[in-house]
């Protein structure tokens, strides 16, 4: 299986070598790059380069082709065995590259500066290596205080007496619960936050917790309304956000490596 490859911007590494190393499906590790491409289209605007490969049935199958920098930013997922793996095999494909162009040269001259230029590339290595892995550790311990702070928030108890409940929807506490149950631990009041901050639900006025409009069009929220009556008797109505059937599985698929 053919998995080392060399694109306009260098060499690259398939998903499929990625999920090797950290252990995982082929499948779970696409959908751990596509949740993290959003961040890293915001950061460095280009997206992951998605391409297709044919299997042993000789059928086409999506995988994706990373650059040392891409894949490092995956491996921010990964157990620290992995991302050592991944660390060292960039060392091997580098070294492969420095010794297809090694040349023996027939002069002194030549000799001499031939070990100035690899003098200088060795250093220059050292130091993007160091620089990548003071990244990786820096977004690595903030994935781990995140984790940490994820574990200590508790669901708090969802208001709904007055709400009439769908068969199928749910409200976001019990969306929570469905994450958490999928393995990444998460509470109500942090999952609003989320959901805010990543654009899906209102974040100030009366549009706050409430779905932006297109997603509600997309089928993934739905709005209840409910009629009732204040201590002053008036009537009045209050609306609760829902979240669809397709909108749990969008954000199970989400949340979840």
């Amino acid at each position: 299986m053919e998995i080392i490859n060399t694109n306009k911007n260098g060499q690259t590494l398939s998903s499929r070598e990625i999920a090797e190393y950290a252990g995982k499906p082929h499948s779970d590790v696409m959908k751990a790059i596509r949740k993290m491409e959003k961040s890293w289209v915001e950061v460095n605007g280009g997206n992951f380069s998605l391409v297709e490969y044919t299997d042993g049935k000789g059928q086409k199958r999506p995988e994706y082709l990373l650059t040392k920098k891409e894949s490092l930013y995956i491996a921010t997922k990964f157990n620290d065995i992995a991302r050592a793996k991944l660390i060292n095999r960039w060392e091997e494909l580098e070294q492969q590259v420095v010794n297809n162009q090694f040349q023996i040269p027939t002069t002194l001259s030549g000799a001499l500066l031939l070990a100035s230029q690899q003098a200088e590339q060795i250093e220059q290595q050292k130091l993007l290596l160091q620089q990548t892995n003071n990244q990786l550790n820096a977004v690595s311990t903030k994935v781990n205080e995140q984790a940490s702070q994820l574990k200590e928030q508790a669901p708090k108890v969802v208001f709904a007496d007055a709400v009439r409940e769908s068969a199928d929807s749910c409200l976001i506490g019990h969306l929570a619960t469905l994450i958490t149950q999928a393995g990444f631990e998460i509470g109500q009041n942090r999952l609003f936050k989320l959901l805010r901050d990543l654009g899906y639900l209102g974040c100030v006025g009366e549009k706050y917790n409430k779905p932006l409009q297109k997603y509600v069009q997309a089928g993934i929220f739905e709005l209840k309304y409910t009629e009732f009556t204040d201590n002053s008797g008036k009537k009045k109505m209050t609306t609760v956000t829902k979240v669809t059937p397709v909108g749990q599985e969008f954000f199970i698929n989400l949340f979840k490596i």
